[in-house]
């Protein structure tokens, strides 16, 4: 039976209309992506959500990570330089440092902020309750569970360790704290549907990368998302090439919330600005994520 989530709280009554800035990763054109500097200066600049990308630690801690590795945005080869695991690929051998390899107090000893800018050297990954202390309050939570299907192969339930946290701060019902507001968010369908198997009412988004869209923005595929999400969150490509599916997504309930408006690529338009305002006011998106929250083009 189709449970209709998104006309109980559509985006989290942020307003009739109004829509509605997410930081993506933070603000993260600016400041060193999932790090606390970059949600604190997206919260400045007027974000109504930041998102946190999250993933486990070997003692099953919640951290703030886009990737599954530390190799990206951290100094742990130089930390850690015989913790990495290798693969092959292509005839060559790739050095790579798990998340999950790690404990919170080891993730905690990298450098997060230099490989971005000098000025960042120190800045620390946060664990997802250090970016709820710092983002309560004074904007909306918008978490995504990444590979919870890598993590279960290591024992951790992603699904279950969002929820205590989310039981434990208060924060797990919707409208518990009109300041704090939180949607969930993955590209797994099962992840969603187990937050919901263990009692979660709030709005979820299920996103869409480029080559799952025969899958899921069809008419077909839009109902079956309404059964156990609120909106779509697709890859902005898919909803240019096929403007139509933000009202066949509006038809059902559900909110179009597209992927990532950025100044380093605004995709064709004079910028990025530009970009977002043909999204959200022409072909009428009710959201959208972007490492720019001071481009925003906010009307009324």
């Amino acid at each position: 039976s189709v449970v209709r989530w998104a006309a109980a709280a559509p985006l989290m009554a942020r307003g009739a209309g109004r829509k509605i800035l997410i930081a993506h990763r933070g603000a993260s054109a600016y400041a060193p992506e999932n790090t606390l500097p970059a949600y604190r200066l997206a919260i400045e600049q007027g974000a109504d959500f930041v998102e946190q990308d999250l993933q486990i630690t070997r003692d099953g801690v919640l951290v703030c990570l886009h990737d599954v590795t530390l190799e990206r945005t951290t100094d742990v080869a130089r930390v850690f330089p015989d913790r990495a695991r290798t693969e092959s690929a292509g005839g060559t051998t790739i050095r790579r440092w798990p998340v999950v390899d790690f404990t919170l107090e080891e993730i905690q000893r990298l450098d997060a902020g230099s490989w971005f800018d000098e000025r960042f050297r120190g800045t620390r990954i946060p664990s997802w309750q250090q970016a709820i202390d710092a983002i309560r309050g004074k904007a909306g939570l918008y978490p995504e569970l990444k590979a919870p299907e890598l993590y279960e192969r290591h024992g951790f339930r992603m699904e279950e360790l969002v929820w205590e946290t989310l039981r434990r701060n208060r924060l797990h019902e919707p409208g518990a704290d009109p300041k704090t507001p939180v949607i969930l968010q993955s590209f797994s369908a099962e992840a969603l549907k187990r937050m919901r198997a263990l009692g979660c009412r709030l709005p979820m988004t299920m996103l869409v990368r480029r080559g799952e869209q025969r899958r899921w923005l069809t008419p077909e595929g839009l109902r079956e998302i309404r059964s156990f999400a609120t909106g779509i969150g697709p890859d902005k490509s898919l909803v240019r090439e096929d403007p139509g599916v933000v009202a066949r997504a509006h038809e059902l309930g559900l909110t179009v919330t597209p992927y990532t408006f950025r100044s380093a690529d605004p995709d064709g338009f004079p910028g990025v600005r530009a970009e977002m305002e043909h999204y959200l006011y022409e072909l009428g998106v009710d959201a959208l994520f972007t490492d720019n929250p001071d481009q925003f083009p906010r009307r009324a």
